[in-house]
């Protein structure tokens, strides 16, 4: 029974670590995908004086992806009746020319800084507006929810690896009579600790099970996407063949480290 005990405790904490880490890989795609979706809908106004191509637009900065005119024609179409024909097609060819500009990623409040002031470099260009306030408010808040995240996941994953140390070394100390035995008997280091690797081991692909189950109960639900839906984003939180591919080398990683970290340490001292 204490045996099963201390089982369950480092499946348990090794569960915590993996789910503290997938948390973190589901909010940076989160994420990602919110940046392509606002890489989508953002774009930058430019007021020019002469009609300007995509392929100049794209010139003027790599971070350019594609540019389209913005139509005047319901303004002009709103004058008809308050001003002649003659005057309306003069001011057709007076009024500057409006285009909207889309970028090939999301990009940040110093890029924005610095893609404005290259096209207001060009004489063409009489006004660029970036919409930067708005823009920084959102990305900072983005990088502060992310930040805030890794932070909690680096605090989970070192306590709970102290916590793993602790559960294996009473798991040397069950065994330390027969490792004792196969010492005596000249048995090398790794083959009198081979139990506590292979208890390691399997822990630690239980653990990885565990963890698969738990994300794939949650995308069962369905009230993650529910949430994800409202600001129209659509992700996987868990690809069970690459996530869970992960998780498993983690758990294993982690498991045959502190591990070796027990049996080094315990060799140095005898």
């Amino acid at each position: 029974m204490k045996s099963l005990k201390n089982h369950i405790s480092l499946i348990v904490a090794l569960f915590t670590v993996l789910f503290a880490v997938q948390i973190y890989v589901a909010v940076d795609r989160t994420i990602k995908a919110y940046e392509t979706r606002l890489k989508n809908d953002y774009s930058i106004i430019v007021v020019a004086n002469k009609t300007l191509s995509p392929d100049e637009f794209k010139a003027m900065d790599s971070i350019i992806d594609r540019s389209e005119p913005i139509a005047t024609d319901q303004v002009l179409q709103r004058l008809q009746g308050e001003m002649s024909k003659k005057n309306l097609e003069l001011l057709k060819l007076t009024l500057p020319k409006f285009y909207r500009i889309y970028l090939s990623r999301f990009p940040t409040p110093e890029e924005i800084s610095k893609l404005q002031k290259r096209l207001q470099k060009n004489s063409s260009i009489q006004r660029v507006e970036g919409y930067a306030q708005t823009h920084d408010t959102v990305y900072k808040l983005m990088l502060l929810f992310k930040d805030v995240v890794q932070i909690f996941s680096i605090a989970i994953a070192a306590v709970t690896s102290l916590l793993i140390l602790k559960e294996m070394r009473l798991w040397q100390f069950q065994h330390a009579e027969r490792m004792s035995i196969m010492a005596l008997f000249g048995a090398p280091v790794w083959l009198r600790s081979a139990v506590l690797f292979r208890l390691a081991i399997v822990d630690a692909i239980i653990a990885t099970i565990v963890v698969c189950i738990a994300f794939f109960v949650i995308e069962e639900n369905g009230w993650m996407d529910l949430l994800l839906n409202t600001v129209g984003i659509t992700i996987d939180l868990f690809d069970f063949l690459q996530d869970g591919i992960r998780s498993l080398i983690i758990a294993l990683s982690v498991s045959i480290i502190l591990t070796m970290t027990i049996v080094i340490g315990n060799d140095e001292e005898e």
